[in-house]
């Protein structure tokens, strides 16, 4: 039983037909399944078939939000907050094969954001400081796993090179396509993806401090085959549409800077309004921009898997057949049920391209709403 209900003013609320939620007398003096027109916070109960009490849990009532679907491809581009160590190395010494970076207890998936209290943000930077004459030993500040540390790194001299090393590799930004997969006519937020940009490396979602979208075009599609996944190839256009505000497991988010319309808004569905059966997603795979194509959703899990809440299965046949099913470049595709917007694609199955994993609409628009404040 959730903890935490939300719906939208009119809307009637309940677990499924075994349970009831009824509203907390004490609080709001009306027994009722249906949340009414009053926006707030309440305290309801829930109980088997009304008679028999399970658990008391809060109720959040909001106004139903509007926003407009995209399915339209953008390119990417991100800066992280300080660099990423992506892979460590040994070191040829006088005394054997050593690595500077892992005696310093460091290791791939590491963010480094000061080296001797100067904060750094590019692998250029890095190169600068640990390159200063006659300097081997660096106070190195980085996290792992949200935690801060510090350590010592001491560089050592490669006989091959003839020069002093870190014996790491490290990264600073990315460069990629995805869809849109919504935006907010009157704040212009956005929201894409539908899961977070990732080390290609290390696979962890990489540390973000800023970057943008910029318009972007399909070139081809690598067609999805059991085993391996399939991919848009695209390319970017030079304009610039969209300032990023944050990077994580839910999605990318920011502010469109580009002239938007409210033409084509439609309501997005609270979590309890998604349900199995058919549904399309928005998307584009070829120059024609984005197209409806039919999906149907046959399993839906609960909220607080971060973006894997529901089962989608492509049966659009001309779909199969331009990219096989899901492909990467289509995450972020909205999915359409119901005239509502329910949620977007988020992962494809390897084993399976038909087949994939989508975000429920209502946790993005939540997120979006939080990290651009």
């Amino acid at each position: 039983m959730p903890d935490e209900i939300y719906t939208v003013q009119g809307q009637e609320i309940g677990v499924n037909n075994l349970f009831k939620v009824t509203y907390d007398e004490e609080n709001f003096p009306r027994s009722t399944s249906y949340a009414g027109n009053e926006e707030g916070h309440y305290k309801v109960s829930i109980s088997l078939l009304g008679a028999i009490p399970i658990k008391n849990s809060s109720l959040t009532v909001s106004s139903r939000q509007y926003v407009v679907p995209s399915g339209e491809i953008f390119g990417l581009r991100l800066f992280t907050d300080g660099v990423v160590i992506v892979r460590t190395e040994a070191v040829d010494t006088a005394t054997g094969e050593i690595s500077p970076t892992e005696k310093a207890g460091l290791k791939a998936g590491d963010v480094i954001l000061k080296i001797d209290g100067s904060k750094v943000t590019s692998s250029n930077e890095v190169s600068r400081l640990i390159s200063q004459g006659g300097k081997t030993s660096f106070e190195i500040e980085y996290v792992r796993s949200d935690a801060h540390y510090k350590t010592v790194l001491e560089t050592l001299y490669s006989l091959s090179q003839q020069k002093y090393k870190a014996g790491m590799w490290i990264r600073d930004s990315a460069a990629g396509i995805g869809t849109l997969t919504f935006y907010e006519p009157n704040s212009k937020i956005f929201a894409g993806l539908g899961h977070g940009v990732c080390d290609i490396d290390t696979g962890d979602i990489l540390p973000f401090s800023d970057g943008d979208i910029v318009s972007a075009r399909v070139g081809g599609c690598y067609k999805g085959q059991n085993g391996k996944a399939g991919e848009l190839c695209g390319s970017f256009l030079s304009d610039s549409i969209g300032l990023l505000h944050d990077n994580n497991a839910k999605g990318v988010y920011g502010v469109m800077t580009k002239s938007i319309t409210s033409d084509g808004a439609i309501p997005i569905a609270t979590e309890n309004e998604v349900k199995t059966g058919k549904a399309q997603i928005i998307s584009t795979v070829d120059e024609n921009g984005p197209g409806y194509y039919d999906i149907e959703i046959t399993k839906i899990s609960p909220s607080n898997n971060e973006n894997k809440h529901m089962v989608i299965k492509v049966t659009d046949s001309e779909l199969i057949e331009k990219t096989g099913g899901i492909v990467q470049g289509m995450s972020g595709s909205p999915i359409i049920q119901d005239g509502m917007l329910v949620g977007a694609v988020t992962h494809v199955l390897i084993n399976d391209p038909q087949r994939g994993y989508g975000i429920f609409a209502e946790t993005m628009l939540k997120t979006a709403l939080e990290v651009t404040q």
